[in-house]
């Protein structure tokens, strides 16, 4: 009787172990060092203005971001909307209160109040954006009948006429990304810059 050939194939562990960690090395500097360099350059080079995190300069100094909302409480300024986040660009969140929570209902009611004494009309009158927080706690942006509703109070602070600052708002109004995504909108830092920059009033 023939003995029975041994039919077991010799191990491979070795070459397998070898094969992963070379996939593993080529990944980690796929995805950890090439992808983020290229994307890094790609995005400065394409992009250098948005790279930069959208700064807005003045005489050289960063004044903020045009893509972050900043709280401006003096009356020659237009407002943002309130933030959950307390225009902390590292803290950004929303309130994630429901729209039945007393404590929304509240703080709204509040907001209102404050408002409408403010600008010197009925809350009822009020945009929904400027008693509402949005979903980061910084968005930039006011709808233009917000913007409207603070310009009368704007003009009388500065001294200037409200036609000019309804024409500022106008001028400073974005409409629908290629006519079709988003709202019309009004960048809140970019338009108290450009009041900013106008001739003082005369007397």
């Amino acid at each position: 009787m023939n003995p029975s050939p041994d039919t077991r194939r010799p191990s491979d562990s070795g070459g397998g172990l070898r094969a992963a960690l070379v996939w593993c090395v080529a990944f980690v500097l796929i995805c950890g060092v090439v992808y983020p360099i290229t994307a890094t350059l790609l995005g400065g080079l394409l992009f250098p203005q948005q790279a930069r995190g959208s700064l807005i300069l003045r005489d050289g100094k960063a004044v903020g971001s045009s893509l972050l909302a900043q709280n401006f409480a003096d009356a020659r300024y237009f407002r943002p909307r309130p933030s959950a986040a307390n225009y902390d660009p590292k803290s950004a969140a929303g309130s994630n209160l429901a729209s039945s929570n007393p404590a929304l209902r509240e703080r709204i009611a509040a907001d209102s109040a404050a408002i409408a004494a403010r600008e010197a009309v009925a809350a009822a009158a009020i945009p929904v954006d400027l008693v509402t927080t949005s979903g980061s706690g910084l968005d930039p942006h006011i709808s233009p009948a917000a913007a409207e509703l603070q310009a009368a109070r704007v003009a009388r602070s500065r001294g200037l006429p409200l036609a000019q600052v309804q024409a500022l708002i106008r001028s400073h109004t974005l409409h629908r990304t290629f006519g079709v995504f988003g709202q019309p909108r009004v960048n809140v830092l970019e338009l108290n810059l450009a009041l900013d920059a106008l001739p003082p009033a005369a007397g």
